[in-house]
């Protein structure tokens, strides 16, 4: 008879701790090393979000800067004005084309005003917006109050102008009766609004190819009475010859008198 009874093989405590301390170990690193892809993936999309976004940002004020519009006769209405700093603004009149942001919106009005400016945005943080007013009207409600984001997290936002008289670049354009031959963009964004380390700032120099129509220019064209000097023959008349008269009727095909 067997007085000792057979022992049951179990795990005691401290190997049931440890292996739950090795378990919590793994599943620690693995969450890390998961949370480290997110939080890489994250930042690679900001930065590439931040990329594009200055690019289309810088894609508009080339093209809208390459469109401005001015006549002499009306200056007043055609403005160039800028002003730097933190609350920067830019707001000229340009021809816009139907691609163009938001020109659906309004219709045929293709000559409008365009004013780029920074305001308060989430977190703290300025944001480009752009207000646009067709000539000779007031900006609408809707405009004011939601105007078109073009970047956020906007770090620097910066125009300077070539001044032919110093033949150097300044921040001031003093002159909102006429249009700088150049001008020369800074921007600078952030990758969210968290970031504190800016990305390198875009800077382009933007030749403004149109000039200011004079007003001797937007006066119609008095023509010359026919037959008098000045005016140009009327079709099928011969120089010199008085019109309704026949060629043979006193002068020549050269002019001689018979």
């Amino acid at each position: 008879m067997n007085l000792h009874p057979k022992r049951r093989h179990g795990f005691t405590l401290l190997e049931m701790l440890i292996a739950i301390s090795i378990l919590t170990l793994i599943v620690a690193a693995i969450y890390s090393s998961w949370t480290a892809i997110l939080r890489a993936s994250k930042s690679a999309q900001d930065a590439t979000a931040s990329v594009q976004r200055a690019r289309i940002v810088i894609r508009v004020l080339e093209d809208s800067l390459g469109s401005t519009h001015a006549f002499a006769q009306n200056i007043a209405y055609y403005s160039f004005v800028a002003e730097n700093g933190g609350e920067a603004s830019l707001s000229f009149v340009a021809r816009l084309a139907k691609s163009f942001p938001r020109s659906g919106k309004f219709g045929d009005f293709d000559v409008r005003r365009l004013t780029f400016s920074l305001q308060p945005g989430s977190m703290g943080n300025k944001q480009l917006v752009l207000r646009q007013t067709p000539l000779l009207l007031d900006t609408d409600d809707d405009e004011k109050e939601h105007p078109l984001v073009l970047a956020e997290n906007v770090r620097e936002f910066k125009a300077e102008f070539w001044d032919t008289r110093q033949g150097d670049w300044v921040d001031e354009w003093k002159q909102t009766n006429q249009l700088p031959k150049l001008v020369k963009i800074t921007l600078k964004l952030a990758d969210n609004a968290k970031s504190m380390t800016p990305r390198e700032p875009i800077t382009r120099i933007v030749s403004l190819p149109s000039v200011i129509v004079q007003a001797m220019w937007q006066k119609p064209m008095i023509q010359p009475i026919p037959g008098q000097p000045g005016a140009r023959p009327a079709p099928g008349q011969l120089p010199g010859q008085v019109p309704g008269q026949l060629p043979g009727a006193g002068e020549g095909v050269n002019g001689i008198k018979r």
